[in-house]
C-alpha cells in the first residue's frame, strides 16, 4: 500500500509540474505584435497546444530588420494587416525601370520585404519584371536583367519559402509577330525560357501542366487553380485557346475551389495612354464569355500600371498597380497616379471569396474602394467597380456608357 502511495504521489507531480510549464510558458510569452499573425492572435491558447507538439508551438520569429524599419516609418497608425483568409495572396506586377535596366526602383524592394509582414501563401505577378522589348538588347544585357531580378525579387522569395507564380509580360518575351509570322523577339522569350527552366531558380509552384512553361502552365496551391496564358501581346493563337478550354475542364480544375487566371494584358483598358487596342488582349467579351463558362471567377493583369478592382459580367477583374516606373492615372479620373500592392484574402465560405487590401506602396496607406471610380469606359468596354451593379448606377452614369460605346454594350443582358 506504501508503496502504491508513493508512486500515486510522484505521478501526480510529474502532472502538476508540466501543467505549471505550459502555465508558465504562456503567460511569461513576449511576441513582438508585429510578428504574430491575424490567424494566430484569434487562435484559442488551447487550440494552438492541441494541434502541434510542445517544440512547433514556438513563438514566430522576430521579422528581419528591413522589414521592422518599414513598419516604423507607417507611424503613427502602422501598417494595417488584415484578417487572414483561408488563403492569401499578394499580387505585384510591372517592377522594371527603362529599357535594359538592371536596377529596380526602391518601391519594388519595398514590396518585397514587407512578405514577412503578410506572410503570403503564394505571390503572383502580372509580368514585366524585366525592361526588355528592345531590339539593341544584347543576350549578355538581356541575362544580366534576369540575374537582376533574381537577386531583387526571386531570391529573396525562394529564402522566404514562398511560392512565385507569374506571368510575362511584353518587356519580358513579347509574343508580337513579324509580317512573316515569326516573333519579333524570339531572343527574349528564348533567354526568358532559359532563365525559368533552371532549377535553381525553380519558383516552388506545384505544376497541374507545364505544357509550356513558362509560357502557358497551370498550378495548384491550396485548392485554388491557377491558369497563366501568354499576354504578352493581344493575340492568343487558336490553338493555345484549345488548350485552355482543355485545361479548364481538367478533373483538377473542376475539383478546384476556385480557379483564377493570370495574364499580362487586361481584357478591357482602365488607364490613360492604354486605352487603345493592343493594349488589352483582342475579343475581350468572346475570352470572358469562355471564362465564365468554366466558372473561372478573377482574372488577374498587368500592363496598365493602374489598379482598378472591377468586374464585367461574373468575371472579377483585377487590375494590378505597377511597382517599377511610370504609374499611370485611371480613365476620366482626377485621382493622381499611385504605385500599389494587393494583398488578396480567400475565404471559402464567403459568398464573394476575394477581400482586397490595397496598399500605395510609398505611403503605405491603403486605397479603399470608395476613393475609386464606380465605373469605368475603355474603348472596348465598361467595367463596374467590382462592389457595384449596373442598376446601382443612376440615370447620368448609364448615359456615360451608352453615349460612347451604344446601348448594346451598355445594357445590363448583354454582359452586366
Amino acid at each position: 500500500m506504501r508503496a502504491q502511495w508513493r508512486l500515486g504521489l510522484i505521478a501526480a507531480s510529474l502532472v502538476l509540474g508540466i501543467s505549471l510549464g505550459i502555465f508558465g510558458a504562456i503567460v511569461n510569452s513576449n511576441v513582438s505584435p508585429s510578428a504574430i499573425t491575424a490567424e494566430q492572435s484569434l487562435s484559442p491558447v488551447s487550440e494552438s497546444i492541441a494541434a502541434a507538439p510542445a517544440e512547433a508551438a514556438i513563438a514566430p520569429q522576430p521579422l528581419p530588420d528591413r522589414t521592422e524599419a518599414i513598419l516604423a516609418s507607417a507611424a503613427p497608425n502602422g501598417l494595417f494587416n488584415p484578417p487572414r483568409g483561408d488563403v492569401r495572396l499578394v499580387v505585384i506586377s510591372d517592377l522594371n525601370s527603362a529599357y535594359g535596366s538592371t536596377d529596380y526602383q526602391p518601391d519594388v524592394d519595398r514590396g518585397i520585404q514587407l512578405m514577412p509582414f503578410w506572410q503570403p501563401d503564394l505571390v503572383l505577378c502580372s509580368g514585366d519584371m524585366v525592361a526588355g522589348q528592345s531590339p539593341s538588347l544584347s543576350d549578355a544585357q538581356i541575362r544580366a536583367m534576369w540575374a537582376a531580378f533574381d537577386e531583387h525579387v526571386a531570391a529573396p522569395l525562394r529564402a522566404m519559402n514562398v511560392p512565385y507564380g507569374f506571368t510575362l509580360g511584353n518587356h519580358d518575351a513579347s509574343s508580337a509577330r513579324s509580317t512573316s509570322g515569326g516573333f519579333l523577339f524570339q531572343n527574349e522569350r528564348d533567354l526568358a525560357a532559359e532563365y525559368w527552366l533552371d532549377p535553381t531558380r525553380a519558383p516552388g509552384l506545384q505544376f497541374a501542366d507545364k505544357f509550356e512553361f513558362p509560357f502557358y502552365y497551370t498550378f495548384e496551391r491550396k485548392g485554388i487553380f491557377f491558369l497563366v496564358w501568354d499576354g504578352s501581346s493581344s493575340y492568343i493563337p487558336p490553338e493555345k485557346l484549345a488548350w485552355v478550354e482543355q485545361s479548364l475542364a481538367s478533373p483538377e480544375a473542376r475539383s478546384a475551389r476556385m480557379r483564377v487566371l493570370v495574364s499580362h494584358l487586361p481584357l478591357y483598358a482602365v488607364a490613360v495612354g492604354r486605352n487603345t487596342p493592343g493594349e488589352v488582349m483582342q475579343n475581350g467579351d468572346r475570352l470572358r464569355e469562355m471564362l465564365e463558362r468554366h466558372n473561372v471567377h478573377t482574372y488577374i493583369s498587368g500592363h496598365q500600371h493602374a489598379y482598378y478592382p472591377g468586374h464585367r459580367g461574373n468575371l472579377q477583374l483585377l487590375h494590378a498597380g505597377n511597382l517599377g516606373a511610370g504609374p499611370r492615372p485611371l480613365i476620366d479620373s482626377s485621382l493622381p497616379p499611385r504605385k500599389t500592392i494587393t494583398v488578396v484574402d480567400i475565404q471559402f465560405d464567403n459568398p464573394d471569396l476575394t477581400t482586397y487590401t490595397t496598399y500605395d506602396i510609398r505611403t503605405l496607406q491603403t486605397i479603399e474602394l470608395e476613393q475609386l471610380p464606380r465605373f469605368l469606359v475603355g474603348h472596348n468596354g465598361m467595367i463596374l467597380r467590382r462592389d457595384l451593379e449596373w442598376t446601382k448606377l443612376n440615370n447620368p452614369e448609364q448615359a456615360a456608357c451608352i453615349r460612347r460605346l451604344g446601348v448594346e454594350s451598355c445594357n445590363p443582358s448583354e454582359g452586366f
